[in-house]
């Protein structure tokens, strides 16, 4: 089978599906659950092209499959900005928020803390990529130590509104929010899908891009940016989702069996968009809201991560 007529598959899964989540069980005023279930699937197919795009290029930059940009530590700095808000101002500060700000505040934290480390780490020529991401696990580790520092001594109802922020969730997601959202990481697409050879080259290692032309570090910094932003706006609208990214760009290089990029982007974002939305319809039509969609994400990425590692072991 072509990789054009995976694609093609893979469009009229996802149409299919939201197609069944929009119009199946439709109770009520047919035109408010329209525009309801709408912004829903708007939000989930933004966070699945974001995850799924942002982790393929981050494991092409770093030549491994099981890393995801989240080793860096950006859930540890959304975590702990909502951590500090509710210790230092007390929870209703955070409930009050104007949603654009704790948007603004959530995302720039995030972004503020990609600039801080890589403008740091970058200033040295030759450093290496694998340094930045022991810095990067190094310091989440640390913001996941204070989060949890602060959570211990806050009141207990007040940490209850810290849990709520600590899952995915669209049924929590603010609609103002959808279209600044799309346009970051319609923006973020375009540089990327403007940049595929990079990308291409960039897979077959660093000396290999060195030799046919590649920039490294500039490439490298850039990309890291890119996906700094996807991430970073992603989070700030639903939340953090830990194994999303994992699951599916793995899927997608089983799936295509292929080093080009612009099938590998385009495929692991539609997987993306299918598995939440898919997931989505299961939480409200099947478990009927007894669960969330991250709880489910995440105890499957944890299996498929703990299969990729023994997977790996295997191999060496």
């Amino acid at each position: 089978m072509s990789k054009q007529m995976k694609l093609t598959m893979l469009i009229v899964l996802a149409l299919v599906l939201i197609a069944l989540f929009m119009f199946t069980q439709l109770r009520g005023d047919p035109a408010y659950v329209l525009r309801s279930r709408g912004e829903k699937v708007i939000a989930m197919v933004l966070v699945g092209w974001a995850g799924a795009m942002s982790t393929v290029i981050f494991q092409t930059m770093t030549n491994n499959r099981i890393l995801t940009p989240s080793i860096i530590g950006f859930d540890s700095v959304y975590m702990l900005i909502q951590t500090a808000v509710v210790f230092l101002f007390g929870s209703m500060t955070l409930i009050m928020m104007n949603d654009t700000m704790h948007f603004l505040l959530s995302a720039g934290s995030m972004i503020g803390f990609s600039l801080l480390l890589y403008s740091f780490l970058f200033r040295r020529e030759g450093q290496n990529l694998y340094f930045i991401l022991l810095v990067g696990m190094i310091l989440g580790a640390f913001f996941q130590s204070l989060t949890s520092f602060m959570q211990y001594l806050i009141d207990p109802n007040e940490f209850s509104i810290i849990q709520d922020r600590m899952f995915a969730s669209v049924n929590n997601m603010k609609t103002e929010l959808l279209w600044p959202t799309g346009a970051v990481i319609v923006a973020a697409t375009w540089y990327i899908y403007s940049h595929l050879h990079e990308l291409d080259v960039l897979s077959l290692g660093k000396d290999h891009a060195i030799n046919l032309g590649i920039h490294y570090e500039k490439v490298v910094r850039r990309l890291l940016m890119v996906v700094a932003v996807l991430v970073a706006v992603s989070t700030a609208l639903v939340g953090p989702i830990m194994f999303f990214g994992l699951i599916v760009a793995n899927v997608a290089y089983t799936f295509f069996q292929t080093y080009e990029h612009r099938y590998l982007l385009t495929g692991a974002a539609l997987f993306g968009v299918v598995a939440l939305v898919g997931g989505q319809w299961m939480v409200e039509r099947v478990f009927t809201f007894s669960t969330t969609l991250s709880v489910i994400v995440n105890m499957i990425g944890g299996m498929y991560f703990l299969y990729l590692l023994l997977k790996e072991r295997k191999a060496w």
